[in-house]
């Protein structure tokens, strides 16, 4: 009688079965978990009183995280469609005619333009990074008078110009006013590389939509090369 061969089966060997020691640790493992997470909730449950400050906590975390979040956007949103027309900055007090020059910069997307007037500011007024990296420091000059006011003079580009490179770290130094400058500092400031904004070119700035650094002429020129058609 022919006998013929057996088939042989597809798909190799036999599969290899996890140990018995591969067993014996993860039970022991998922008991121990089990066991720990008993306790815990035993424990809780008899100290109650710790979730209270517990859940105030990360309720008033999750608070102040929520406000920032909101007031960052709303400024953002603010800053984006900023607009000023000269007799509001005029009329605001020397402190927010500063606070609206920061307003202004980070419309004009500078990072980090912050307001760093007030006693001992050694000449800087508002610091900003602009999108090309160069740190700004500007001091701010106003006059509630406008035009009628006492004009900028040579003194208070020498107090900038002393001290925005060595002290500030400045790249860009600036000096803005809502009034008029007299012609040795216009000349100064020209001979020092200091650059000034007057009333005119406040204007101008604060009606948008051109940057500061459009209207002033600093655009680096790779940015230049960039932009162009």
């Amino acid at each position: 009688m022919t006998r013929w061969p057996a088939r042989r089966r597809r798909g190799g060997g036999r599969r290899q079965r996890p140990s018995d020691a591969t067993l014996f640790t993860a039970l022991a493992g998922t008991a121990v978990a089990i066991t720990l997470a008993a306790k815990a909730v035993t424990w809780l449950t008899a100290h109650a009183w710790v979730l209270i400050p517990a859940t105030a906590l990360a309720a008033a975390a999750g608070a102040g995280w929520a406000y920032r979040h909101h007031r960052a956007r709303r400024q953002a949103l603010q800053d984006h469609g900023l607009r000023y027309e000269l007799p509001l900055l005029d009329a605001l007090h020397h402190s927010e005619f500063e606070h609206a020059i920061g307003a202004l910069l980070r419309r004009d997307g500078y990072r980090n333009a912050v307001r760093v007037g007030g006693s001992g500011d050694l000449g800087a007024d508002v610091t900003a990074t602009d999108p090309f990296g160069r740190r700004w420091v500007i001091q701010c000059k106003h006059r509630r008078r406008g035009d009628a006011g006492s004009p900028v003079g040579t003194r208070d580009l020498q107090i900038l110009n002393g001290t925005a490179r060595p002290v500030h770290r400045a790249d860009i130094a600036v000096l803005v006013t809502n009034g008029r400058t007299t012609s040795p500092a216009r000349v100064f400031a020209r001979e020092q590389g200091l650059h000034l904004v007057d009333r005119r070119l406040l204007a101008a700035w604060a009606a948008g939509p051109h940057p500061l650094w459009q209207l002033l002429g600093t655009t680096p020129p790779r940015a230049r090369r960039t932009s162009a058609p």
